[in-house]
């Protein structure tokens, strides 16, 4: 159980991110979360979005790169300790983080954390994450936010 994450590659000038989001703001889409990786010409912004595929087709549409990217989204108490238990969990048993984000939901009393994990490992950690008790949350959970 993944949800979609999208992937957009911008020059590294300003009024980038700002037209990405005028973007969304037209087709009138809701960003759930973001998180932006800066390099020296180019940045990857990581949106989890109320509708992926039509984000990805009006980013497109726009003259953007991007891509959809199978994630991990788990719910994780928003106190002390609360990812640390869940990071313990990947690291014991050898799974090796590539990027995380978190976010803090509307409606919940917690923080939904996104993981990514290489593809050959994504089942494996889906399933050790969830045989020790964190909550994998559904890609529709986070578009009815």
């Amino acid at each position: 159980m993944t949800v979609k994450q999208i992937s957009v590659f911008l020059e590294n000038k300003p009024g980038q991110l700002s037209d990405v989001t005028k973007v969304l703001a037209e087709k009138d889409i809701d960003m759930r979360a973001l998180s932006l990786a800066e390099a020296a010409e180019f940045g990857i912004v990581r949106l989890i979005v109320s509708d992926p595929e039509g984000t990805a087709k009006a980013l497109k549409d726009a003259g953007y790169i991007c891509a959809l990217t199978p994630v991990i989204a788990a719910a994780v108490p928003d106190r002390p300790g609360g990812l640390y238990s869940v990071l313990e969990l990947l690291r014991t048993n050898d799974i090796n983080l590539e990027y995380a984000y978190v976010f803090i939901a509307k409606k919940k009393d917690g923080a939904y954390n996104i993981f990514h994990v290489a593809d050959s490992e994504m089942e494996r950690a889906m399933k050790v994450l969830a045989e020790n008790g964190v909550t994998l949350v559904e890609q529709e959970e986070l578009d009815s936010l």
